[in-house]
């Protein structure tokens, strides 16, 4: 599952020489995420209705081309099903105009009960339905 979210560097993610500051694309990584939800009906708040939150706990990202302010860039987000109770997506940014590729990355993030902060080892069963929703059988 797939889904691509366009993105236009803004001027306060933008150093003096007009270079985007490499934590920024974690933030780009985050809107596809939010887009992704949007598109497959499955947000943050979905996640906290049920009790949930899903903290990102690893972030991977290979920058391969500098962004800069005014750049308009794709990011397409992929969400990866794994069998462990977590979620795993992977990313790819390119440029809008040119399609060169500018970064790749993944994050995973995992279940935990908002008012315990208890990590959830079973994958909520509301997510396991939404996901059998959209996945198509291999």
């Amino acid at each position: 599952m797939t889904h691509e979210t366009e993105v236009t560097v803004r001027f306060n993610e933008a150093d003096p020489l007009g270079i985007v500051w490499h934590g920024h694309y974690l933030r780009y990584f985050e809107d596809g995420r939010e887009a992704f939800g949007k598109k497959y009906g499955i947000s943050y708040l979905d996640f906290f209705h049920q009790g949930l939150a899903v903290p990102v706990v690893s972030v991977q990202c290979d920058y391969k081309k500098p962004l800069r302010y005014g750049n308009t860039v794709i990011v397409e987000t992929t969400y990866e099903p794994v069998a462990a109770a977590k979620l795993h997506f992977s990313y790819k940014m390119f440029e809008s105009i040119s399609r060169d590729v500018v970064a790749v990355g993944s994050t995973v993030q995992v279940f935990v009960d908002v008012k315990t902060f208890g990590l959830q080892y079973v994958m909520p069963s509301f997510f396991e339905s939404w996901r059998n929703r959209w996945m198509k059988p291999e």
